[in-house]
């Protein structure tokens, strides 16, 4: 990579690290593209003419002066990033991935269990290259157990993990997060266990196999609520917009729309009820949190009656002014243009590019974030790349014989 002072930025905290992304569409993307907006070189292996997946998940796109067009779904995860075109199934290509394998730092890939053992570039195989490796998979169900060799899909996923069994209203069907919310976390999860093997590499020297399953991290999604159950035996329900174990924390219907409560404790459900005009914080049956979700069928009802007599503004207003937790349901424009969002930075367009990105939401003081490349076009650093590791005419073989 360019050094970062030569781009007119200040030094990040990854500047160094080399990472080999040979993962496509959004779960594992994801992980490096944090990795690159923090410094690392992502190299992003594509296959030649088609590129990943999510180059052709479109419309909608953002499209430059010379009619190139980015998927917005492609550009979710690959800002920062270099594209070389590689087609890892020709043993020249898996040469290829052998040469840059043999000063990186850290290697991504989502393939199915075992299906990179064919071309050579498995764990053990790369190992051997370069001990210091940090291999990062990230698959369905993970490199072990029964089902490791199923392919992984976030809506399945969801679903087998029980997550959508508490995602939905309680009289409805179940309902799947409006995001694909179990690749994005396990992203993270993959994110966090490539730096924790970066930094014991600094005590010991060696490498380590990361691997990471959407399942897994679904399960552990479950939170509190998977606890409740661990707790009791007992199967969770689905409860709608209301919580489990806090009363009220819910939305509620306004006279013109909804917004939402959340009352962590007693003391701010006594200054809503002061809000409101009531007295229910001196009911025994709702004086304590326990009794307010023991009846909870009780008291929300009797709250909605009142909610609805005025406008959401109204109820927003003297709620946040009497410090009670409170907010409006946006939609995804007002929530991108409120104020907050557009101070914390959350929108970001790069010069000379259509594309607009959403932020990185980790803020460092002294290494922050940047956004120094828009989302490549398709194989745009091929050459740049391979010229480290290749001479004019190697490369221009591998052109010719379409392994680039």
């Amino acid at each position: 990579m360019d050094n970062v002072s030569d781009l007119g930025l200040s030094p990040q905290a990854l500047q160094g690290i080399k990472v080999i992304d040979l993962s496509r569409v959004l779960a594992a993307p994801s992980a490096t593209q944090i990795l690159a907006d923090f410094g690392a070189q992502v190299i992003k292996i594509e296959r030649p003419e088609v590129g990943d997946e999510t180059r052709h998940w479109n419309p909608p796109n953002f499209e430059d002066d010379n009619g190139n067009m980015t998927s917005a779904y492609f550009a979710t995860v690959n800002r920062n990033k270099q594209s070389l075109t590689l087609d890892i199934s020709h043993p020249d290509g898996q040469a290829v991935i052998r040469k840059l394998v043999k000063d990186a730092d850290v290697l991504v890939e989502n393939f199915k269990v075992g299906n990179l053992a064919k071309y050579g570039l498995d764990y053990d195989s790369l190992k051997a290259i370069n001990p210091r490796l940090i291999y990062a998979s990230l698959t369905g169900f993970g490199q072990t157990g029964v089902d490791a060799h199923k392919a992984g899909y976030d809506y399945i996923i969801q679903g087998l993990s029980g997550l959508m069994s508490i995602t939905g209203e309680a009289d409805g069907a179940p309902q799947k997060v409006g995001v694909a919310v179990v690749d994005l976390f396990s992203g993270l999860q993959l994110t966090v266990g490539i730096l924790t093997a970066l930094y014991a590499r600094q005590q010991t020297g060696r490498g380590q196999w990361v691997d990471v399953a959407l399942f897994d991290s679904a399960l552990a999604m479950l939170a509190n609520v998977g606890m409740n159950h661990l707790a009791t035996n007992a199967t969770p329900p689905r409860l709608g917009n209301a919580h489990a174990s806090i009363v009220p924390y819910q939305v509620f219907a306004a006279l013109d729309g909804h917004f939402i409560i959340a009352c962590g404790n007693d003391g701010q459900f006594e200054r809503l009820c002061q809000v409101l005009g009531q007295t229910w914080h001196t009911d025994e049956r709702y004086a304590t949190n326990p009794k307010r979700v023991i009846n909870r069928e009780l008291l929300i009802p009797a709250m909605q009656a009142v909610f609805v007599s005025q406008t959401r503004a109204y109820w927003l207003d003297l709620l946040d002014d009497a410090g009670v937790p409170c907010g409006s349901i946006n939609t995804i424009d007002e929530a991108l243009n409120t104020p907050q969002a557009r101070h914390r930075g959350m929108v970001h367009q790069f010069a000379g590019s259509p594309v607009k990105v959403l932020g990185n939401p980790i803020k460092l003081s002294d290494t922050p974030a940047q956004y120094h490349t828009a989302p490549p076009l398709l194989g745009a650093d091929t050459a740049q790349v391979l010229a480290k590791y290749l001479d004019d005419q190697s490369i221009e073989t591998l052109k010719q014989n379409g392994i680039i």
